[in-house]
């Protein structure tokens, strides 16, 4: 069974449950929107399904709401900020405010975020970039259960490490490179065991280190109350991108790198996030070559034949921006374990949603 639901309800839904678990109105509003929005955008591993964990670590003191960034350093081009285990969509739609306001007056600005709470999609991060014509690139850390194993390791060392470009291009849609470092997302593990789905070979091993196709291998204890992992893509390629955004969005701006043993208790999700923004218009190329260069690169790219099982060319950004369309038409489709994960977290601070 599953229900769909029409995306401005669910981002009511949200909201109540976020009010009622001790948020301000305006910031239930923002973080329901960015977590509808992940759905809208086809990444439910992003979306209202980390609802009933931000209420867990609401409750156990690990996300506190209502709290904005700080700037611990602003020299122009260099920020270090601290988003003090804030609500990561709100924390983090504040800095990206201030590191594009830089960009846009100095040419660039490299910004550093420590202690946000589950930054959800950074994807957005990147949409509010290039809106405002900059480049922006993302490396992000995650302090949570250690998920990924490391090349040639048999156990989770580490998250699942998002890097994300986003490179503005003139009359055509943006280009939004978002990836986890993993071979999938973990809250792609979570939906496909809420589905009751297997997922494809080489995505994971358990906790024995054994290739696995059950995702609650990442998602509940096992037996003998250890998890499995996810693998990195492109193995040392991939493991490799993986260590710099951890060296990056963890080292580098202060937030605290993994090394320790694992609480399966802590709700809380923490990110750190090193940006950097670019103007092409200061850098003096955006009208001799940029904006030409970069859209016909992409046409190019498109004008090619299309490969037997797919439609069409597309570049990163594009199925995004589809889904948007199709789901705001038809709605937003959740599995029944999710749906009832949700209900239940709205119990745990008194809100009833209705049956969908």
């Amino acid at each position: 069974m599953s229900h769909t639901v029409p995306a401005a309800h669910l981002r009511a839904h949200v909201a109540a449950v976020l009010r009622a678990a001790g948020s301000a109105a305006d910031e239930a509003e923002t973080v329901a929107t960015n977590l509808v929005l992940a759905n809208l955008s086809g990444h439910d591993s992003h979306g209202v399904g980390m609802l009933p964990r931000y209420v867990d670590a609401v409750l156990e003191g690990g996300l506190q709401p209502n709290t904005g960034v700080t700037v611990v350093l602003d020299t122009g081009v260099l920020l270090t900020l601290d988003g003090q285990r804030g609500y990561g969509q709100v924390v983090g739609k504040q800095a990206m405010a201030l590191g594009i306001a830089r960009a846009k007056a100095h040419g660039s600005c490299i910004m550093t975020l420590a202690n946000a709470h589950h930054l959800g999609r950074i994807g957005h991060f990147a949409e509010m970039a290039v809106a405002e014509g900059l480049v922006s690139l993302h490396f992000v850390n995650v302090l949570s259960r250690p998920v990924v194993a490391p090349f040639g390791g048999a156990d989770g060392r580490y998250g699942t490490n998002p890097c994300c470009i986003g490179i503005p291009l003139a009359g055509s849609g943006d280009f939004i490179l978002d990836f986890a470092t993993s071979l999938a997302a973990q809250g792609k593990m979570r939906v496909a065991h809420n589905e009751g789905r297997r997922v494809a070979p080489g995505i994971l091993i358990d906790e024995q280190g054994q290739p696995t196709t059950d995702p609650g291998v990442v998602v509940v204890p096992q037996g003998n109350g250890l998890f499995g992992a996810l693998l990195a893509f492109g193995e040392h390629k991939g493991y490799g991108l993986a260590v710099a955004c951890e060296l990056l969005g963890g080292a580098l701006t202060g937030s605290g790198t993994w090394h320790r043993p694992t609480d399966p208790n802590v709700r809380a999700v923490v990110n750190g996030m090193l940006t950097i923004l670019i103007s092409p218009a200061h850098l003096g190329t955006q009208a001799s070559s940029f904006e030409a260069e970069a859209v016909a690169f992409v046409d190019w790219l498109k004008a090619g034949p299309v490969a037997s099982g797919f439609d069409a060319v597309q570049i990163a950004g594009d199925p995004e921006r589809a889904a948007r369309v199709q789901r705001e038409a038809d709605g937003i489709t959740l599995d029944e374990r999710t749906w009832q994960e949700i209900v239940a977290s709205g119990h745990k601070v008194g809100v009833s949603l209705p049956d969908q």
